[in-house]
């Protein structure tokens, strides 16, 4: 989830090429991503084909392609979505962010809100394990990882005005980064450990801001 310096030479993140606005269009373009979803969290992200959303949804391979250059495009495509539910979650999360106090119960409810959105949406597991795959989707979860790292800067310079910007900064990388390394191994695991792996890691997130050494 590290944020990296964009250069010139970087491709793109891999995504739709045309969101259609028109009704009828925007149904097809919604049944494809939909369908898609379907049939990786049946299939894995690396066994599904452009070839099963035609043959599922019945949208012609031409206007299959309109839409989305190849199957990498799709995942970006839901990674996207997802990513903007989850940082939708964190913001939720981090307004409760008043005093140090707040701090610790604010990252454990990050920390349960993503677990159970891998739960609640298994594709999510396939769509990551695609973007770790592929160089061009890598570039989706590095830039969300410093999005989401942004949001909870934002809220420790709400609780600490007078602490070092570089020092928050780094911490909210790092501590973002862990929540997401520490759910995803999570939901790889039986239930009743995943709890208390969870458990386990929460209560080693800082409970106030001495702890930070800032």
């Amino acid at each position: 989830m590290a944020a990296k310096q964009k250069t010139g030479t970087e491709k793109a993140p891999a995504l739709a090429r045309l969101v259609p606005t028109q009704q009828r269009s925007r149904e097809r373009f919604e049944r494809i991503l939909g369908t898609a979803a379907e049939i990786m969290a049946e299939k894995g992200s690396e066994a599904f084909r452009m070839s099963d959303i035609v043959a599922r949804t019945g949208v012609a391979f031409g206007s299959l392609y309109q839409y989305f250059p190849d199957k990498t495009a799709i995942i970006g495509t839901l990674a996207e979505r997802y990513n903007a539910v989850g940082r939708e979650c964190v913001r939720r999360d981090l307004a409760a962010v008043k005093t140090a106090r707040d701090l610790h119960p604010a990252l454990c409810r990050i920390v349960d809100s993503y677990y159970r959105m891998f739960n609640d949406e298994p594709v999510m597991r396939d769509i990551w394990q695609a973007t770790q795959a592929d160089r061009s989707l890598q570039k989706l979860d590095e830039e969300d990882g410093a999005y989401l790292a942004g949001l909870l800067h934002e809220a420790l310079r709400r609780i600490a005005p007078n602490a070092p910007s570089p020092a928050l900064a780094s911490f909210s990388q790092l501590i973002m980064t862990l929540i997401a390394a520490t759910v995803r191994h999570a939901i790889a695991l039986e239930p009743k450990e995943a709890a208390r792996m969870l458990a386990l890691f929460k209560r080693m997130l800082p409970k106030n801001l001495a702890a930070l050494e800032i």
